[in-house]
């Protein structure tokens, strides 16, 4: 596979990074963290930052922990931990035995609050939610002191042992530090530390009613992980002030935040809120449909790990904000796919097709190379009959010019087998074409010396004795718009949704070798594409969705920029 690992080599963040071991900053130590929100199901933007965060701990001789920084038991699901835990796994990345939860650290949070109310930089707000966000300012004016600003540090004590006892409902009063009410970045004017929350936690139960909020929790969580370098999107670099006065005002350890540029991709939404809104409005079928960009919707459509981590390495690190075009995510699949995917044919249209100089009982098993890019995987037998299967589209009755399929008085080459003529046009009452009628030349059988004689088109076919029926997902683009993002103020991003994102065929036929298929194992069918068995396959009914197209359109444009 043709990887860029010189883009790897050379990012911003790696520089960082051996400059500071240059310096000996952290005592020659790596340590990053992927720290998830376990709020949904992680998307192929996570996917950039789990190959950046694990491949850059590997590549530095690092260490990289796993931690789910669950502060929000209200939005939080047993669910997505075990979805989270099993897409980082499935993309080859182990965290050993540093799995860590923000909620580890709930009792020391406490602790760091009440270290900070006792130091005169926190204090009880018993203003409602609607009154700070109008006390908070705008962009252009600055806030105004709360008129609770300036309780006493044992009033603010007292209070907040009674908040943690449970004694009032929620929002009733919060916890906020108290930094500066005109500062030009809106994050430092006095952002709320704690809320009341009467909510059952995943995993401390009902032991608090009071949850750190997230912009308190994460900075403290890579303090006590003694993380090293702190990597992150870049909605979060007007955030990084709050985290650095936070850690700043305890005197613990102080992590370095890097950000950079969050991964957007055509024709795709990359938003969790927005996500769910499929899923909860029965946009998609769930949220491991194929055509969601989260993770496990991506492994269903028969993406492999290999080519997420490849197009997750090509697209590197930058700090600007940049669309990637899907089809470089469709080209990686591709490559990847076209060296391990056994060859196999199906007709997706069955058109009938009786060879009438073939005896009628004959049955060949011709053989058939699984893949001609990896000769080790062997060759396997299909059976050749009187009686096929081609695809719908490969016939036409009055071809254009320059047509190279099967036609009227035409000769074609069946894939692995003979050389095949159109002799008649069997047509139904309405006047469609049900039926061919061929002749085949027994001098032609592929492989053999007598083979010589050359035709333009190749088609593949499925013996019809031997047949198994099939259903066949067709997927499109989720979005028809290059940025679904892009809509008028007012309108709903929904939209935008492509009608015609899924197409399913219920009678395809598929070869014999496919027989005991298993869900997830992925197969070129020749001139179609590469498709996956579904999950929703059972003993008695084969399911397979399109992976991707033959036709690489990332490659055509590499090509046309050589």
């Amino acid at each position: 596979m043709n990887k860029t690992n010189s883009i790897s080599s050379s990012d911003f963040i790696r520089q960082i990074i051996r400059e500071d071991l240059r310096t000996n900053k952290y005592g020659g130590r790596v340590h990053t963290r992927f720290p998830p929100e376990p709020n949904g199901y992680l998307h192929i933007g996570h996917a950039k930052s789990i190959c950046l965060n694990f491949g850059i701990a590997k590549e530095f001789g690092g260490l990289c922990n796993l931690r789910f920084d669950d502060t929000n038991p209200t939005k939080e699901e047993a669910e997505y931990i075990e979805s989270i835990i099993e897409d980082v796994r499935w993309l080859d990345f182990d965290w050993g035995n540093r799995l860590f939860y923000a909620s580890d650290y709930f009792d020391k949070l406490y602790e760091y609050a009440v270290q900070l109310i006792k130091n005169g930089k926190a204090y009880i707000d018993s203003l409602t939610a609607e009154e700070i966000r109008a006390y908070r300012g705008t962009l252009t004016e600055p806030g105004k002191d709360s008129p609770y600003r300036n309780r006493s540090v044992e009033e603010n004590l007292d209070l907040f042992e009674r908040m943690r006892a449970g004694e009032f409902e929620d929002g009733k009063c919060v916890v906020r530090a108290k930094i500066d009410m005109a500062a030009k970045n809106l994050n430092m004017r006095d952002p709320v530390m704690y809320r009341i929350l009467h909510s059952t936690h995943h995993r401390t139960g009902d032991k608090w009613c009071i949850y750190p909020m997230y912009d308190f929790a994460h900075g403290q969580s890579d303090s006590i992980e003694r993380i090293t370098h702190s990597i992150c999107t870049l909605e979060f670099e007007d955030h990084r002030p709050l985290y650095d006065w936070f850690i700043d005002q305890l005197h613990i350890h102080h992590s370095q935040q890097i950000e950079f540029a969050r991964l957007n991709i055509s024709h795709t939404i990359l938003s969790k809120r927005k996500l769910l809104q499929l899923v909860e409005e029965k946009r998609v079928i769930s949220w491991d449909d194929p055509r969601m960009p989260t993770i496990c919707g991506l492994r269903r459509r028969g993406y492999t790990p290999e080519a997420i981590r490849d197009f997750c390495e090509r697209i590197g690190v930058a700090k600007t904000y940049a669309i990637v075009d899907i089809a470089l995510l469709e080209h990686c699949i591709r490559e990847d796919l076209n060296l391990q995917a056994p060859r196999v044919m199906a007709v997706l249209h069955p058109l009938r097709v009786v060879i009438d100089n073939y005896p009628e009982t004959q049955v060949e098993m011709l053989d058939a190379e699984n893949n001609p890019e990896d000769a080790t995987m062997g060759i396997r037998k299909i059976p050749f009959s009187r009686v096929l299967y081609i695809e719908r589209e490969d016939f036409k009755e009055e071809p254009p010019k320059k047509w190279f399929r099967l036609a009227p008085g035409k000769e074609v080459r069946l894939k692995h087998a003979y050389i095949i003529k159109c002799e008649q046009v069997i047509k139904n009452e309405q006047g469609e074409v049900i039926e061919l009628h061929c002749t085949y030349d027994p001098e032609t059988k592929s492989g053999l010396p007598s083979a010589e004689r050359k035709v333009k088109g190749t088609l593949h076919w499925v013996s019809a004795a031997h047949a198994i029926k099939a259903e066949v997902r067709l997927y499109d683009y989720l979005f028809l718009q290059a940025n679904p993002d892009e809509v008028e103020e007012g309108v709903d991003f929904k939209s935008n949704l492509n009608p015609n994102s899924l197409q399913t065929l219920t009678s395809c036929k598929i070869e014999p070798s496919l027989a005991n298929a298993k869900p997830g194992s992925r197969y070129q069918f020749l001139r179609l594409g590469y498709f996956c068995v579904d999950t929703d396959s059972t003993d008695d009914k084969l399911i397979f969705n399109r992976t991707v197209s033959l036709y690489d359109t990332w490659a055509k444009i590499e090509k046309a920029q050589l």
